[in-house]
């Protein structure tokens, strides 16, 4: 059967110290966090997933958002090599986790810079976001470890946030979603629905018709929920604050076969 797995890292006592690119810093509250993320794990494992954690990364206030440090695809995880310098020491650790779960490991390689979060999976298709954390070698070295694989690999320009999954995440029939002032050309998707709110944006497909999605975001669940999906909302409050969001702070592993 498919797996169900999802490496998490639990934050760093230093996540205030976390970068920024496209909003302001505001204080963040490190218990508050903690108490957040213990949330955020404990419904991933209430709708059926295994967490698997990383080895905490004290050091490193991102290291939380775990799914920048690799893309998944069916059995194979490529290593990313962060586009911003000081996040590179996050890979390690997570690396060994996906090899301890059987995977196949790559890297991507000096010149290519290659962030998680600007990878979104629509079936076989992988839309890789060009922007500020993946440079275009980045690109090439993700459809030459995918594509052999059955990867149809597009890239898209990646420039009013963070990371494509900043702006754009995808339904479980293959919709994207974006909040429109932050998406760079929603045409690139053959299927797109503008939703009311940013935090809105950004959703984990727990299973069947289930939403896990921000707290932050009520009328977006509204909407969802009129188009026949059950929203799961959790607070992170703390993590968005450091453009986080619910697809960061995981690895989701569905196509790991035992």
């Amino acid at each position: 059967m498919p797996s169900k797995k999802a490496l998490v890292r639990r934050p760093s006592p230093r996540l205030a110290e976390g970068l920024v690119t496209h909003i302001a810093p505001e204080p963040v509250d490190a218990a508050l966090a903690l108490r957040q993320w213990e949330g955020y794990v404990e419904t991933l494992r209430a709708h059926g997933w295994q967490t698997v954690e990383v080895a905490a990364a004290d050091e490193c206030p991102d290291g939380v958002f775990v799914e920048d440090t690799m893309v998944v695809f069916r059995n194979v995880a490529l290593i990313g090599r962060p586009g911003a310098r000081s996040r590179r020491p996050e890979t390690e650790a997570a690396e060994r986790a996906a090899s301890g779960l059987g995977m196949s490991i790559n890297h991507v390689r000096e010149s290519g810079t290659l962030d998680g979060g600007d990878v979104l999976k629509i079936g076989d298709t992988v839309y890789v976001g060009r922007g500020g954390r993946t440079n275009a070698a980045g690109v090439r070295q993700l459809r030459a470890a995918f594509a052999p694989l059955g990867a149809r690999v597009v890239a898209v320009p990646v420039s009013r946030v963070l990371h494509l999954k900043s702006a754009v995440t995808a339904l479980p029939d293959g919709t994207v979603i974006g909040h429109p002032p932050l998406v760079d050309d929603p045409s690139v998707f053959p299927h797109f629905l503008p939703v009311p709110e940013e935090a809105g944006a950004h959703v984990v497909l727990l299973g069947a018709d289930r939403l896990l999605m921000s707290a932050s975001a009520p009328k977006t669940a509204e909407l969802l929920a009129a188009l026949g999906y059950t929203p799961v909302p959790v607070d992170l409050t703390e993590f968005e604050k450091r453009e986080g969001c619910v697809t960061c702070l995981s690895v989701r592993v569905r196509e790991l076969y035992g």
